[in-house]
């Protein structure tokens, strides 16, 4: 069906890519009035605001902040002023929160983790688009979080620039000072600016959200609904070019699976990215010989008795940079298939009322082969090509091109896909794709897909449906992409009451899915109902009832599951989650021999985190999943995870990490293809953290397995009975300093 649709579509490989930054602003004709922002000589300090009777600097005053939740327009649970100004360089805003300082959640924390804490948040629509927004949150103590919101998608927290903040405490609440430097934003070259503006604060302990301006979720969008200000003259990003060098020395002991013996690396590595900003539109971004290891590691998943690949976000900075730019519906370009890149190129910018961008990266994993393989040694070319157009109100066409070529073989992808919104709660996004791969040596196979999705938000009623048409011969090498051949359409309706009191919200949830094969045989239904209720303090209580289809290797099955789950932040210093799962489910991996069947399954999922003080954060992760024969009870897998965080701030700057992981895999070998596994990991990471780009990482990690070589004329590996043999162990240091101009 869809191959009809794009039977005429032909294409050429795309050597260089192209990366959204932001859509085109409004005329001048198109924008609003609003308060002005006043021009100030001398920059606001914190300590102006600490004493409620000395007058306030010159500054635009806000105060009719009101909810968003748990009310929705009733005024802020306790008294919130804000001030905002500007220089020739710097925008500020000051924030006044008047709290009971015992109830107030503050932390020295890492930079980001602040989502426990009371904060407060500046939101810039600086293109006056309705669609994108700079975000800076702070909590008390200071502690910064900055990302980009973009309408229709999750906020993209992998956006970090430089910028200051202070926070302190005070006798009846706290105040916040932020300091935006106008080169950490993109914004026209209009003599006189006008953009759209925001101010949040959170209070965890009332689940409370309160904006100025008012902002509801009776209408669907959140940027949309900011207010305009004006006042802001001869203001400029300036040239902006930042240039970022980073030294990284590290040592390792491996153990080498295919060769069956240890090795030692030592790896000496100088490499540096650069951004120049030409005007205030177009961005180029260059890397060469990119530091690529991740400084976080990946958290804690089930692996065991999975159907399709588990996802696994990326954590790598020049990847995360920007990354949300490259969503849509389908995910094309999943950044994590670039396993080891050498040099890369970024170019970013708009013309009229079209924004462009791209990424051009090679990748040197694929060439790493034994001798004599004549592909030994050979890079992957990759690229990435993105444009779009908005129109209307929220509303935009999209172009999305990846191509991968490596020794012969490629894999190449052309999507179209768009937005569009109409009303106050709806909308609609689609897209279209078409694949050509070839593997080496082999024909190429090409293949179609399509997607489109409904979306109504508002605050008690939400409805979500998804239809999604995949070609057997589609393939996203780039992307990630869990299955193909198959049609499915999804639904998902919640309505929430919302009560005065303790409770804050409750209500149902039905959700359906049915999947077919491309000859019309259903091969997956899923029914699933819940309840919700939520509670103040940020508490909830679920419980959720799933009756499902699946058909696995052409055996018909009918798996259920239900599920009972607990959250609570009700202490300043403990935070609690915990979901049990029980019911039936699919032996994925039988022995050989056996077909698959269905057995008794459970899952626990268990997370505690404490706070002894302001500076110590420890998270305990457990997470254990089994399988038993219905017939015999015997076990089939059992499967456990235990993870041991502990962050410990020195403080703003200094930050130690220590993670201990646990995993162990006992099965039964006339049941299932899986091996005893045992698995146990120390890692430790010191970080000195100045600003984005400017940092000191020293970190040191020790993989032990239950595995050993065994001696001979041709070395094995087997299992053992303790993990006490180290696979891999690395001490690493690295150093980065960021220069702008």
């Amino acid at each position: 069906m869809l191959s009809t649709i794009f039977r005429s579509l032909r294409y050429a490989p795309c050597a260089l890519g192209f990366l959204i930054l932001w859509p085109v602003p409004l005329s001048a004709q198109q924008a609003e009035t609003g308060p002005i922002i006043p021009r100030v000589d001398r920059a606001p300090r914190i300590e102006d605001f600490l004493v409620d009777d000395s007058p306030p600097p010159i500054a635009l005053r806000l105060t009719d902040f009101r909810q968003r939740e748990p009310g929705d327009g009733v005024p802020v649970s306790q008294p919130t002023v804000a001030y905002l100004s500007y220089d020739a360089r710097t925008f500020y805003v000051i924030v006044v929160c008047k709290d009971n300082p015992a109830e107030v959640r503050a932390r020295i924390a890492r930079r980001e983790e602040i989502d426990t804490d009371d904060y407060v948040a500046v939101y810039l629509d600086t293109f006056l688009d309705r669609t994108h927004a700079y975000m800076f949150a702070v909590n008390p103590l200071g502690v910064q979080r900055d990302a980009v919101l973009t309408e229709g998608q999750k906020e993209d927290l992998s956006f970090d620039t430089v910028w200051s903040s202070e926070g302190r405490l005070t006798a009846d609440g706290y105040v916040v000072r932020i300091a935006i430097p106008f080169r950490s934003l993109r914004f026209t070259n209009d003599l006189m600016k006008t953009w759209r503006v925001a101010i949040g604060r959170v209070i965890p302990r009332n689940n409370e959200e309160a904006y100025w301006p008012y902002i509801t979720k009776r209408i669907q969008g959140f940027v949309p609904q900011f207010t305009t200000v004006n006042g802001l003259a001869q203001i400029s990003p300036g040239r902006n070019l930042q240039v970022n060098p980073y030294v990284v020395g590290a040592g390792a002991r491996v153990l080498d699976a295919p060769a069956r013996a240890f090795r030692n690396e030592q790896e000496a590595r100088v490499g540096m990215d650069a951004k120049l900003v030409v005007g205030s539109a177009i961005t180029v971004d260059a890397t060469a010989n990119p530091d690529f290891s991740q400084v976080e590691s990946d958290d804690p998943q089930v692996t065991v008795n999975e159907r399709f690949e588990v996802f696994f976000p990326e954590k790598r900075p020049f990847f995360t940079e920007n990354s949300g730019y490259f969503q849509t519906p389908i995910n094309l370009f999943f950044s994590r298939r670039v396993v080891d890149p050498g040099e890369g190129v970024r170019l970013s910018g708009k013309v009229s009322r079209w924004a462009f961008g791209g990424l051009a990266i090679n990748d040197r994993a694929p060439g790493r082969l034994p001798a004599g393989d004549a592909r030994a040694g050979r890079e992957a070319g990759i690229g990435v090509f993105r444009v779009q157009r908005e129109f209307g109100h929220e509303s935009y066409l999209g172009v999305l091109t990846t191509n991968r070529q490596f020794a012969g073989s490629f894999g190449r992808m052309f999507a179209i896909d768009g937005r569009w919104t109409f009303g106050p709660n709806w909308s609609l996004a689609g897209q279209l794709a078409r694949s050509r791969t070839a593997k080496l040596d082999e024909s190429s196979v090409g293949g179609s897909a399509a997607v489109v999705q409904v979306r109504r938000n508002g605050r008690n009623f939400d409805l979500e449906g998804d239809y999604l048409d995949f070609d057997p011969g589609f393939s996203a090498p780039l992307g990630f992409v869990k299955r193909v051949g198959y049609r499915q359409t999804d639904q998902r309706v919640k309505y929430r009451w919302r009560p005065n009191g303790p409770v804050v919200k409750y209500g149902p949830r039905v959700s359906t899915l049915f999947n077919w094969r491309p000859d019309g045989r259903l091969q997956d239904r899923e029914v699933a109902a819940e309840f919700l209720v939520t509670l103040r303090r940020n508490s909830e209580v679920r419980i959720e009832r799933t009756e499902a289809f699946e058909l696995f290797r052409n055996h018909p099955f009918s798996p259920h599951a239900t599920a009972a789950s607990a959250t609570t932040e009700w202490l300043k210093w403990l935070a609690f989650s915990g979901t049990y799962t029980w019911g039936t489910a699919v032996n994925h991996d039988p022995a050989g021999g056996l077909d698959p069947f269905v057995g008794r399954a459970t899952k626990a999922d268990v997370t505690v985190t404490l706070h002894p003080t302001s500076r110590l954060r420890v998270e305990q992760t457990y997470i254990r999943s089994t399988l038993d024969t219905r017939e015999t009870s015997s076990h089939v897998f059992n499967d456990s995870l235990l993870r041991v965080k502990l962050n410990y701030q020195f403080n703003r700057e200094l930050s130690l990490r220590a993670i201990l992981d646990h995993a162990s895999l006992v099965a039964d070998p006339a049941l299932a293809k899986l091996d005893h596994e045992r698995k146990w990991t120390p890692d430790l990471l010191l970080t000195y953290l100045v600003h984005p780009g400017t940092a000191l990482y020293v970190g040191y990690t020790d993989r032990h397995e239950n595995l050993a070589v065994v001696p001979g004329p041709v070395p094995t590996l087997g299992r053992t009975a303790q993990a006490d043999t180290s696979v891999a162990r690395q001490l690493f240091i690295k150093v980065g300093y960021l220069w702008r101009f």
